[in-house]
């Protein structure tokens, strides 16, 4: 039995798990990796998928990942003892290069605090591709490919630490031809690694059509895809048409303040049986430009509680924040 502790609620007993893939008919073992190195999907436990342990996010690109060190652990290293504390295990860290992803600080802190922590690699193809490097504008699909594939098989800016996914983003509006180049070369990247692609799409269904055909194009299984930030999107019926088909829907901005849109939102999914495509996290900031934190500790304290007075089994609630991230972010390639 696994016991998770909530801050200024009763605990919860969870149901403990195992994970277990079925490959040509053969059950395997799924491996996850983390800043610290590789570990079992099993022992992943209560995880937050879409966090920033830090980012210069605004920031000018020429000085993107510079960060006061002293203050950066005296914010976050505490912070995360008390995430630890409460029952999170793990953060995946959706920070990019050239956003501010330092997978050196990243190590220090995970291993000071306790909490296991995955990173990325990929670029951010947001925020009118200000955080893209120049380089990507003109090189080829297969070229891009080629650097993300690197840091998986060589290590991140000449360290150890490999990527755990690929973290990629789409503008709003009409894909341009440089989100479709950047997501293109995820999915080469995939293929090459295994790594799940995870991007940040929001209220875009413009994007997410171009995102599935790109994936049909090349054979891949959409449970290699996690449609982040979904929860922008106000069309529930077509989030669970998603899910359906095997994609991952990222319900990412979990406050103290939507608590109930949330809950309403996980009944839903409940009702047609697609909890087990549903992903939660609170799209947070430890230290975001250097000021206060943008919390991460809403689904421990309120939303969990919450959607057990609303008759969601143990057994439910773990598979939302255990099992479901132990197979989205396990190492393997998905073809159909």
């Amino acid at each position: 039995m696994i016991k998770f502790k909530f801050p200024l609620i009763f605990p919860i007993v969870i149901l403990s798990f195992l994970v277990a893939l079925e490959c040509n008919g053969q059950s395997i073992q799924a491996k996850i990796e983390t800043v610290t190195g590789e570990v079992s999907s099993e022992n992943i436990g209560f995880t937050l998928v879409h966090e920033h342990i830090m980012s210069n996010f605004g920031a000018d690109p020429s000085d993107i990942d510079s960060y006061d060190e002293d203050k950066l652990f005296k914010q976050v290293l505490p912070y995360l003892k008390n995430l630890k504390e409460s029952g999170v295990e793990t953060i995946v860290d959706c920070t990019t290069a050239y956003f501010g992803r330092r997978v050196d600080l990243l190590k220090t802190i995970s291993e000071a605090s306790g909490v296991k922590i995955i990173t990325n690699t990929g670029f951010y193809g947001a925020a009118a591709d200000k955080y893209v490097p120049e380089f990507a504008r003109t090189a080829s699909t297969s070229e891009l490919a080629a650097v993300w594939i690197s840091e998986f098989e060589e290590g991140i800016s000449g360290t150890e630490i490999k990527p755990g996914f690929i973290k990629l983003a789409f503008d709003d509006g009409i894909p341009s031809e440089l989100d479709l180049k950047l997501f293109e070369a995820g999915i080469l990247t995939h293929l090459a690694t295994g790594l799940t692609i995870a991007v940040h799409t929001g209220d875009n269904p413009q994007a997410v059509k171009a995102q599935i055909a790109l994936l049909e194009k090349y054979n891949v299984n959409l449970s290699a895809w996690i449609w982040v930030h979904a929860s922008k999107s106000s069309d529930i019926g077509y989030l669970t048409e998603i899910a359906s088909k095997g994609a991952w829907i990222s319900l990412d901005g979990v406050n103290k303040d939507n608590i109930t849109s949330y809950v309403e939102m996980l009944k839903v999914f409940k009702s047609k049986k697609l909890l087990e495509r549903v992903l939660l996290s609170h799209d947070g900031n430890g230290y975001p430009r250097g000021g206060a934190i943008r919390p991460f500790e809403a689904i421990s304290i309120s939303l969990i509680p919450t959607l057990i007075k609303n008759g969601f089994s143990d057994s439910e609630i773990h598979q939302l924040v255990v099992v479901n991230p132990g197979n989205a972010f396990s190492v393997r390639v998905r073809k159909n």
